[in-house]
Formats: C-alpha cells, structure tokens, sequence
C-alpha cells in the first residue's frame, strides 16, 4: 500500500501546484468525499481531445497535465491519481484495451484497426477496497457525442461508456493490461510507437522524431 501513497516522477503531487489544487478541491471530509470532488472537477476541468496525444515524457507528468489546455485518457488518470495522493487517498493506474465506436474518421484513418490500446483509468482505495474511476471524458465531449458522461460516488467501478442516449454502442473493453503504482512509460510508450506510428506522426511530430534516435 505504501507504494500507492509515493511521489514519483510521473505522479509528483509534491510539486505546489498539484499540492494546493488537491487540497483546495478535495477539501474537507473522508475520503469518499476528497476522491469523488476530485474526480469530477479533474473530468470536466481538463477537455479530452485526441488532438493532445502524444508520447513525450513531459505529457505524462502530472503538474504538467494540470496545466494543459486539453489531453487524453492516459494523463488524466495520471492526474487523478497524483491529487488523490496528495489528500491521503492511495491510488494506481490501471489500463485496458478498448474498442470505440465514436471514433473520428481522421484518427480512423490513422489507425490500422478499431482498437484503442492502452486506454487509462484510475484506482482508489476507499472504505477497504480499490475502485475504478475514468476521468477522461468530460461533460461537453460526452454531450455533442450523445453519451451520458461517467459518474463515479466511490462506491462502484466507473469504467467504461457501453452505450450512448441513442442506444448504440460506443466502447467495450477487450482486455486489461495490468494495474500499475506508477505510469510504464517506456512500455507504454514501446506499444504505442509499434502500434500508432502514423497517429504519432500526426499528432506528436517531436515525439515522433524522438522515437527515430
């Protein structure tokens, strides 16, 4: 447990901006309460974008996530649970494969198959067990993509968006990868480069072309 409670590179809640955020919005309470404030307020903060993808190791770290204007599902987890730490709350990562059906037809194009690798949510220990939270789609991508946004009373696993208000089907998980005290940068990043390199190339240039060193 103690290794779900450490600063590290990639979760560094000591820094003071990740420090002062999480125990402004956590505020007072047990930790039900601290996880689920956090957790709405790091949804909706932080928009989900595509566009933000990337593999540079700057992406994944999370007082950098905290000042992004956009990102994706893997910081965000990142970001949940750093500030979780912060307030006391053990957290880890957790990743799965995923298949999503509202995809664009330009990340489409960029991919070779319907499979979204490494798709990120977060763990947190409350009331004696690890629950699951995925922070990355906020309110205004789930409402013009006509999906219920994910609500999460740290209670129950919130994982995963099955069917949209249409009733058609929008993500299923495939298979999990493993649950983590700390972000696998270079497995994650080692995937990522075998599987989306054309997505790299289009959405990440500089990482792109760190990958070729």
């Amino acid at each position: 447990m103690d290794n779900a409670l450490k600063a590290t590179r990639y979760l560094d809640f000591g820094h003071p901006s990740i420090r002062d955020f999480a125990m402004e919005t956590a505020g007072s309470g047990n930790d039900v309460s601290k996880a689920v404030r956090l957790y709405y307020r790091l949804r909706d903060m932080i928009p989900y974008s595509l566009n933000s993808f990337g593999v540079r190791e700057e992406l994944f770290i999370a007082s950098n996530v905290l000042e992004a204007a956009s990102s994706f599902c893997v910081p965000k987890a990142i970001l949940l649970a750093a500030s979780a730490r912060a307030v006391g709350v053990p957290a880890r990562l957790g990743f799965a494969n995923v298949r999503n059906h509202v995809t664009s037809p330009r990340v489409a194009e960029l991919m070779d198959d319907d499979i979204f690798r490494w798709h990120a949510y977060t763990l947190l220990f409350l009331n004696g067990k690890w629950v699951k939270a995925t922070p990355a789609f906020d309110q205004a991508l789930c409402d013009r993509q006509g999906m219920e946004p994910l609500e999460f009373d740290g209670k129950h696993d919130s994982i995963f968006h099955s069917y949209g208000r249409d009733g058609r089907l929008r993500m299923e998980y495939i298979d999990y990868i493993g649950e983590f005290d700390d972000m696998p940068y270079t497995t994650f990043v080692d995937d990522m480069r075998r599987a989306y390199p054309r997505m790299i190339e289009a959405f990440d240039p500089q990482g792109a072309l760190q990958s070729a060193i």
